[in-house]
């Protein structure tokens, strides 16, 4: 009997170990870390993390404190000037004020000087320049006296019968044509001819060469020039050489 049931047991056995075999195998899936989702951040947790870096985020704040406490505390410990103290301050105040003074009267005398230097050296210049010309005309000078004597030497009986004398004529015309545009440009540089007969005589541009009586002109006055005088930008450059009228 207990042989039948040992039988029956192992025959049962089998036949289980039999449908484990043939059934098919199945795995149990493990928890995936990774794939679970986060919806917070990491920053606070690196904040927390990083001791050195809160550190230094706090410094400067913490550094200002410090010097905020330390010149307190200095102020605090400063005291007021003493009466030596005070004395000597405001000498050195006083002389400093002095000292600014005197660079301000030497500034103030560069500038005086230097525009007076400015003021001198264009008068010098101009006063040289003055000079040059001045020469330059009086070397002309001569040029325009032989214009002068040219024309003087044409009678005044050639000049009324101009039909009988074309050809002097036109040799006269020409001559006081170029006499005209030289006395024109030498005006466009400052130089005038004196015309002074009929003027009363002066001696500052005028030179008496010979006096005579006029009957019927007023005595001191220029009838007759024998040489034309000229001016430079208003300053004699030559002297008119003039006949008087000579009074009684």
């Amino acid at each position: 009997m207990i042989s039948r049931i040992a039988r029956v047991q192992r025959s049962a056995a089998v036949r289980s170990t039999v449908r484990s075999a043939m059934r098919p195998a199945t795995v149990a899936p493990m928890a995936s870390f990774n794939l679970r989702s986060r919806f917070y951040s990491d920053k606070a947790e690196t904040k927390a993390e990083d001791p050195e870096a809160a550190a230094e985020a706090a410094g400067p704040a913490a550094n200002a404190a410090d010097a905020s406490a330390s010149g307190a505390s200095a102020a605090e410990t400063k005291t007021a000037p003493t009466a030596e103290e005070y004395e000597a301050l405001l000498a050195k105040f006083e002389k400093k004020d002095k000292e600014c003074a005197q660079f301000k009267e030497h500034y103030q005398r560069a500038i005086t000087d230097f525009r007076h230097l400015q003021e001198t050296t264009k008068r010098e210049i101009k006063k040289a320049h003055d000079f040059a010309l001045a020469k330059f005309a009086k070397d002309l000078l001569d040029s325009v006296d032989n214009f002068d004597r040219a024309l003087g030497v044409v009678p005044d009986e050639i000049k009324n019968d101009r039909e009988n004398n074309k050809e002097i004529m036109n040799f006269y015309d020409g001559i006081k044509m170029t006499q005209d545009i030289f006395e024109k440009t030498l005006g466009k540089h400052g130089m005038k001819k004196l015309e002074p007969v009929g003027e009363v005589f002066d001696p500052n541009m005028h030179e008496a060469v010979f006096e005579a009586p006029q009957p019927d002109k007023e005595a001191g006055t220029v009838f007759f020039v024998q040489q034309t005088g000229f001016t430079l930008n208003d300053r004699i450059l030559r002297a008119a050489k003039v006949g008087v009228v000579k009074g009684e």
